[in-house]
């Protein structure tokens, strides 16, 4: 039976995926060898490769050692042959970046949100991508944008099925952004493409089991089991910031009462530090609030505890104290060998790490917790829009999470 077209340019998109990823990881390297550890006709890895060549994808580096006859011309990956536009979708600001296709990120911008929500919030962000695109020269070399947003993400169909805080609801993102500027488009849950970009990009390129828990303006958390990003029925696995630590706690948004995020993300810590320092509670913020004449920032809390601020301090224990039991009980889950702590609450804030650490080490079964590793990103404050970039380049290089 004849094959369909369709099928056919299926399967030409793919030996191209395969073709140039192996130039990534692999280069410099011949065509010969491409197409033998691919199992690839050499006809087919010919015409690719000299599309790179055209395209400014790949280059030709020199010759490599001949087993009798011609040597080899070996071509290698250009990683700013082309790039990508990521877009980090937040509670408090959009961040919009251009990156190389290695992930590095060549420029960026940040556009308050100013707690804009809902359909107001998407055309915000269409607007913020637009007003940073029209500052770019070309576009003829751009693969596309990604986008990551925190909440209940289906990747596949690029829809934002729920977030309470961002009142979003059932948002085909992918459609809506393709169709504004043209370009394919990607969408992933932000903490599911910070466990990507971790395992591609960072320190855990050996790991197969791992957990990345953000602490910022929410609680987010991405697993990685065996290899492979753990999204659930609708894609909302890892909504750790909504396990209940107290049935009759703090009442959340989502419905729920006594959610864990509620009593750590920077909100909650922003509340506590200003209902003490209002009433008098002495502590190094209020001079620090003194002297910067700014509203209260995660940076002056991490300042307070470097300076062993009691009050600072105090609320850290606190927070670190709930973290370790949801983070206890993902390990026991879910056994990773490593846990890492991401967002501007962990970022800089070794004292936290200590305190979580010893804290997990008591709560969690001790065999999941020996040679178990927890340490903070690797990417800092751009975990995100590297994450994003992570999940395009993960589809453009059709490359395996495996070790």
């Amino acid at each position: 039976m004849q094959r369909r077209t369709g099928d056919l340019k299926l399967i030409q998109e793919l030996n191209r995926s395969i073709i140039l990823n192996m130039i990534r990881e692999h280069g410099p390297i011949s065509r010969s060898e491409i197409a033998k550890k691919n199992k690839i006709s050499p006809t087919t890895v010919t015409a690719a490769v000299n599309e790179f060549i055209r395209e400014g994808l790949v280059s030709e580096v020199g010759t490599g050692k001949s087993s009798g006859g011609r040597k080899p011309i070996l071509i290698r990956f250009n990683p700013d042959g082309g790039f990508l536009i990521s877009v980090s979708v937040t509670n408090s600001a959009i961040k919009v970046a251009e990156l190389n296709l290695q992930a590095a990120i060549r420029k960026k911008d940040l556009f308050p949100v100013h707690d804009v929500k809902g359909d107001e919030l998407i055309e915000f962000t269409l607007r913020s991508i637009e007003e940073f695109i029209g500052r770019l020269s070309d576009l003829t070399k751009c693969v596309g944008i990604s986008i990551t947003a925190p909440g209940i993400v289906d990747a596949a169909k690029g829809v934002i099925r729920y977030n309470s805080k961002l009142d979003l609801i059932n948002v085909p993102a992918k459609t809506l952004f393709e169709s504004r500027f043209g370009l394919k488009t990607y969408l992933d849950n932000d903490v599911n493409a910070m466990v990507l970009a971790e395992k591609k990009y960072g320190k855990s390129i050996h790991s197969t089991n791992l957990v990345y828990v953000t602490i910022d303006e929410g609680l987010g958390t991405g697993i990685l089991v065996n290899g492979s990003i753990f999204r659930g029925h609708h894609g909302g696995a890892g909504e750790l910031g909504h396990t209940s630590i107290s049935p009759d706690g703090i009442p959340c948004e989502c419905g729920n009462n006594g959610c864990l995020e509620n009593y750590v993300h920077w909100p909650a810590i922003r509340s506590k530090i200003e209902q003490q320092v209002n009433i008098g509670y002495p502590s190094l913020i209020r001079d620090l609030l003194e002297q910067e004449q700014t509203p209260l920032t995660p940076q002056m809390f991490k300042t307070a505890i470097k300076q062993g601020d009691p009050l600072a301090t105090s609320i850290m224990e606190e927070v670190a104290s709930y973290l370790s039991i949801g983070i206890a009980n993902v390990i026991n889950l879910f056994n990773p060998e490593t846990v890492i702590l991401g967002g501007v609450i962990a970022e800089d804030n070794p004292q936290l790490i200590n305190q979580i650490q010893t804290a997990v080490s008591k709560r969690a079964l001790h065999i999941l917790t020996e040679g178990l590793e927890i340490r903070t990103s690797s990417f800092a404050e751009d975990a995100d829009l590297i994450g994003a970039a992570a999940v395009l380049l993960q589809d453009l290089f059709q490359f395996s999470l495996h070790a």
